[in-house]
Parts: structure tokens; sequence; C-alpha cells
């Protein structure tokens, strides 16, 4: 160890603390935490080896510092987050790269020196008179083709305990690693709350910034607590993960990884990529089904496959809407003793907790983020304020579910047989759809991705935007080669998943949905069935939809409902003005947004055009489904 280096730890830490860090064989990771402790400077180091014990000292610091509380269920705590800190922050996001470096007018970038000046004059004596938590885990499962390892510093123990929940442990990775060779690579993650006021919530939100190090596997989050911009191993660690895919030939996603059941005791995976608040959460949670992932997904290939991996083991996920009828799995596991952090929700006088639309009635108050609350409180601005957040959070363990599959952590993956895109779209897709074929799916359905924004970001909600692979946010590579490494992934595999889309949303013209929640069910079974080639499929001029009769026998026996012919034909008209809308609408976000967009993206695009247009030409505007069967 270098000397300089050396004198630092043994200044800065305690012996208990030093020999944890000194059991990993890595002078990178030594001289990484020496730079920080003296920059930061805490007044004391905690690391983190795993141990029970290191664990429940950090249950316990949460608690007495005051960034979660109690509830009355075991287990169970809260959190809250600043009023303007409760959701992804775009604005002050940015991914830092060298001079000369562009990855497009689509991807926020910053000058990587600049960025790092800034980032280290914020975070310059920032933890001191408090406690650094030095913390290691594995994004994808331990020991595995999957696994990176990745190490974490904070000022808070909220983040740590999240991660707790969220992420598979890395001391003993870290040590495994290092066993032979000094262990070099490996992400970083340096995060601070920053001041915070008497509600232990962060203060200074004009200082607050999210700066990821492209090339130096570093990720920077100062003056904020919201789990989106603090908890850097989720969707900071994935502009990480996405270059290093794109260096070594597999794929980073933001998709669910979902074991459907099929005939004869048969399970088929597939992912699903949804952008936030599009129903990927509820997706992944289907009941009768077998959960793997709902959030990130590491793909590879195998022999012959696709095989992929959940990047995490828990579930950070949205908890508006959250019923007992239609989300019973997670219901359940919300409502029993166990270790879960509610963010951002309302809690009881009897310290329980209340959410928007969980399908009781309110109490009339409590307390939430903006601080005793009671029916009719209004902000500044004179609008009310909601019993909870819309963006309000649950973090939890998979294996906390009745319904996770039991090869969860396998480190070879899962086999994959279908890849599912979906958004919040009202009028132009239809239910379920299936690609004419890999490059087909990877455009019309991947990169032509299309939804409203949400409250999961700042900033106006019901927005139209584009969103290929409901990853833009998230990219790290210019999105025309992001695109090329999707259709180059697939390309020649003798088993490459079939791929889908799927909307929830979709509404008659006045307004009312055609689609109920728990539906998705049917869609992901009619999916199952085709990627065995078990029933057939309606060509439309935008891909493959079901017949009714499949559909009605589904809706029957999974369901227990009728499903009408009227439902049907509502639901799978093909709508011409508004796809041919869309491709033009699609167009022009990849000729102006994406410098590099691949040729076939506008050969596939024009190819649907036509196809549309000639059935337009036969059929009119709006195509019943039994016309295309005549």
């Amino acid at each position: 160890m270098d000397e300089v280096v050396a004198f630092t730890l043994k200044n800065r830490l305690d012996e208990a603390n030093y020999k944890k860090l000194l059991n990993v064989n890595s002078p990178t990771l030594h001289k990484f935490v020496a730079k920080y402790v003296e920059h930061c400077n805490p007044d004391t180091v905690f690391v983190n080896d795993d141990s029970e014990e290191s664990v429940e000292y950090v249950r316990k610091t949460a608690i007495e510092a005051g960034e979660e509380g109690g509830l009355a269920m075991d287990g169970h705590t809260y959190h809250f987050d600043n009023s303007g800190d409760q959701g992804r922050d775009k604005k002050n996001t940015r991914i830092l790269v060298p001079k000369g470096v562009d990855l497009g007018p689509a991807i926020d970038t910053r000058d990587r020196d600049e960025g790092c000046e800034e980032a280290h004059q914020i975070l310059k004596d920032i933890m001191k008179g408090r406690t650094l938590f030095i913390s290691f885990f594995c994004l994808g499962p331990a020991n595995s083709p999957f696994t990176i390892p990745c190490v974490q510093l904070t000022d808070s123990s909220y983040v740590i305990h999240n991660e707790f929940l969220l992420y598979r442990p890395g001391y003993q990775e870290f040590i495994r690693r290092a066993g032979g060779n000094a262990l070099s690579e490996f992400f970083r993650f340096v995060h601070s709350q920053g001041e915070v006021d008497e509600r232990k919530v962060s203060k200074n939100l004009d200082k607050r910034r999210i700066y990821i190090d492209l090339y130096h596997d570093t990720v920077y989050s100062t003056n904020t607590q919201y789990g989106g911009n603090s908890i850097g191993l989720k969707k900071l660690a994935m502009r990480l993960a996405i270059l290093k895919a794109s260096t070594e030939d597999w794929l980073t996603e933001h998709m669910l990884v979902l074991g459907i059941r099929g005939p004869r005791e048969r399970m088929t995976y597939f992912t699903g990529a949804y952008p936030s608040m599009c129903g990927k959460t509820s997706t992944a949670m289907l009941e009768g089904e077998s959960i793997v992932g709902d959030d990130i997904a590491y793909l590879r290939r195998g022999e012959s496959e696709v095989r992929a991996a959940n990047a995490e083991r828990g579930m950070f996920g949205i908890i508006q809407g959250v019923n007992a009828k239609d989300d019973p799995l997670l219901w359940k596991a919300l409502n029993s003793s166990g270790e879960i952090i509610f963010s951002n929700v309302m809690v009881t006088d009897a310290g329980g907790v209340h959410w928007i639309d969980k399908g009781v009635e309110s109490p009339q108050k409590g307390l939430n983020y903006s601080g005793e609350w009671h029916i009719g409180k209004k902000d500044t601005a004179g609008k009310d304020i909601p019993p909870s957040h819309p963006n309000a959070r649950f973090t939890l363990s998979l294996n906390s579910l009745g319904n996770a599959d039991p090869r969860l952590d396998d480190p070879e993956g899962f086999e994959i047989g279908g890849m599912v895109y979906g958004g919040r779209d009202s009028d132009t897709c239809v239910p379920v759809e299936e690609a004419f074929d890999w490059i087909h799916g990877v455009i019309a359905k991947g990169a032509c991705l299309e939804s409203e924004t949400t409250a999961a970001t700042l900033g106006k909600e019901g927005i139209r935007e584009i969103n290929p692979m409901a990853n833009l946010d998230f990219l790290s590579v210019p999105v025309g080669r992001y695109i090329q490494m999707n259709i180059d992934f697939g390309t020649g595999l003798k088993k490459a998943p079939l791929i889908f889309s799927v909307n929830y949303f979709l509404k008659d013209k006045e307004g009312r949905w055609l689609n109920e929640r728990n539906d998705k069910k049917v869609w992901y079974e009619w999916m199952e069935l085709r990627v065995h080639d078990d029933v057939n499929a309606i060509e439309t001029p935008t891909g493959f939809i079901p017949l009714y009769d499949d559909l009605e026998i589904l809706f029957r026996e999974s369901l227990h409902k009728d499903y009408s012919e009227a439902e049907y034909n509502k639901q799978f008209t093909i709508r011409i003005p508004e796809n041919l809308a869309k491709i033009e609408r699609v167009k022009k976000f990849y000729e102006t947004q994406v410098a590099d967009t691949p040729a076939i993206l506008f050969e596939v695009l024009e190819a649907q055009k036509k196809r549309l247009m000639d059935a337009k030409g036969k059929f009119g505007d709006y195509i019943p489904p039994f016309v295309l069967l005549k």
C-alpha cells in the first residue's frame, strides 16, 4: 500500500474498520477510499463487511439519525424526502465525458474536467460531523459472468439500508476477486445528502448534482436523498453498465425479468421494458407467475440463446395504486412483518401507512412529506396536497414476495423466450402485438417506444415522448449506436427471443379505458403460447395480433371472466391515422435528435408506412381485426 494512503487510512479509521478494509487486496480501492475520507472529511468511518452486526448497525443508525422512522409493524420503517426532491432530477443529472466525445443531442453530457471540479467543490468537507459508510455490493448474481463489483461511499444510512435490500452483498466477492491479483476494476459511488433541515431532509437542492464520470466508473451524487438520485447502484450505475456492455458485446436494459407458466408445467422467461409508472412492477408481480426482477436486466448471449439476470435482488417500487384486489402478492408483502422501507407515504397516528389509491378510505390526518397533514391541506400555490406523493415508493427484498423465482440468484441467468416493450399510449397501439422478426421488433417496438411522462421524473406530466427501449434517460452511448447494438445482439442467434409490444393504457374516443389492470396476465400468457408456436395469429400492417378464440379461452381460464367479441374489436382495431402520425413523430425525433441513426431504422419505418397506406386504401382508417381474416 502507498505510504500516504496507509497513513490516511490508519489515522482516519479505527483498528476494526481499518482491518476490514485491508482484507480486500486492492490498492485501487484503498487509494479511492483514502481520497474521499480526506476530501469529504467525515468524523468517523464505518466499513460494512456484510455481517449481521454490520447490517444491524446501519438499521439502528438510520433510526437514530432521523433518516427513517419506526412503524407499528415489525421491520417496517418510513422516510421522507424534501418536497422538491421526490423524483429523478433529469436537469442536474449529467454524464461527464472528455473533450471531443459527443453522445448526441438526446443525451445530456458535461465536460468531465468541469463536472469533476464542481462535484469536488460541493463534496469538500460535506461529511464533517457525520459517519462515512463504506459498503460493497454485487450488480448481478455473485461469482457469475453477470457480476459487477461495486463500492458505495455515503453519509446516508438510509441509502445504505435501501441497498442492503436491493443488492446482493459484495464484501466476500471483493475478497474473492482480489485473492490472487489485486482488484482494480469495480464501479465507484460517492454520495452525500448534504446539509439537512430539522426534518432531516436534504436542504440545499440548488446544489443537487448527479454526475456520472463515464470513463472512470464513478458516480457523484450530492444534496439529495431521493432514491433515484442517491441509490447509485440503480439507474446511475446503468450508465456505467451500458458503456461496459457496449465494449463487451452484451446489453444493459431497463427491463423486468419474469417467468410465465405455460401448458404442461412449462416455464418461459420474458424481459420487459417500460418507462416508469407504465406497469412494469405490476407486470413483474403477476399472480401465479415467477418474478426474477422488476427493473434492470443484464442480457448475454449463450451458445444459441439469450440469457438474462436481474442486476438487483430487491424492488424500489412505486406504491401509488397498489391495492388488495389488483396486487394481491405485493399487498400481502406490504402488509406483513419483514424489512420494508416506505418513502414519501403518509404515516397514520396508529403507526401504519397510507398512499394514493390504496383501495381503502383515507385517514383524516397523518404525517407526510409536507409535515402534519390533513384532508384539504394546500401548498403555497393553493393546490391540494395529497396524502402521499404520486411517486411514493417502497423498498423490499424479492425474497419477501410469494412469487420470487427459486433460481433468483442463479449465476447462469435465465434463457429468454420473449422481449416486450410497453408505454403509456391512449390512442394508437393495440394491447399486445408480435413483431415480424428480430429487426422489426428492435426498431418498431423498441426504438419507436413512445410514452407519456409521469410523476417519476421532475417536470410536467402527460407529455408524449419517444423513449427508445424505455432507456433514453439512462444511455451512455449515442442513441444510434445503442439501437445498432440491439440489432446486432440478436442477429444470427438460433433461438433469438420473439419481440412483442404491449399497451395497458388504450382508451376509446370518450376517454374510457379499454383494458382492465389484470388483463396483462392474458397478454403475457398469449405471448408465452406464441413463443412455442402453440397458437396462430392475424397478420396486420404493424405485426401479429391474437385470434379472438384464443383470447376468449385465456380470459375464461386465467381471469375467470367473459371476454366479448365487442371488446376484442375495440381493443384490436388497427388505427391507421394514429399509427401514421406516430411514424412521423418517430422519424422527426431520429432526424433531429439522433445524429447516428442506422439507415435500417428509416427503411423499417417506410416499409411499415407503406403497409399502413395499402391497408387504408383497402379497408379505411380503422380496421377491425376480423376484416383481416377474410
